[in-house]
């Protein structure tokens, strides 16, 4: 199977629905330091499709209620997880409280030399934000 091609693009992107896809990308982008990239709307003023991007990582959301074929298949689907890197996990969480954001867990540091915290989003998703750096096996 061959791999992505985009160079320079992530070869995996979490893609989430949210009830309120606006709330969503407004709490990811200034309590969690996202930037927005694409918002699409579709007839109905729902987000049939964002990409927020974060370092070189990205997540997709879209509004929930859109009848898509993601939309059927994750009905009724449970909260999702979601990592990502930052350099600074206490400037990172002194950003998220100072926007109300729903924190689950204070930065703490794990027994295998890396420092997160977990937090909720608008819909109950948790994020986790750390400085571990996962490391991709080489192709």
């Amino acid at each position: 199977m061959a791999e992505s091609s985009g160079e320079g693009s992530p070869s995996i992107c979490p893609s989430l629905l949210y009830a309120d896809a606006r709330a969503a990308i407004r709490q990811l982008t200034e309590a969690f330091g996202f930037t927005e990239h694409a918002v699409y709307e579709d007839g109905e003023g729902l987000v049939a499709h964002a990409e927020l991007t974060y370092g070189n990582g990205m997540v997709m959301l879209g509004s929930k209620g859109t009848g898509g074929a993601f939309d059927r298949l994750t009905a009724g689907g449970g909260p999702s997880g979601v990592f990502v890197h930052v350099d600074d996990v206490d400037a990172h969480h002194r950003r998220a409280v100072e926007h109300g954001a729903d924190v689950v867990t204070a930065p703490s540091d794990k027994e295998y030399g890396a420092r997160d915290y977990l937090v909720r989003d608008v819909e109950g998703n948790v994020w986790s934000f750390g400085d571990y750096i996962p490391e991709a096996p080489a192709p």
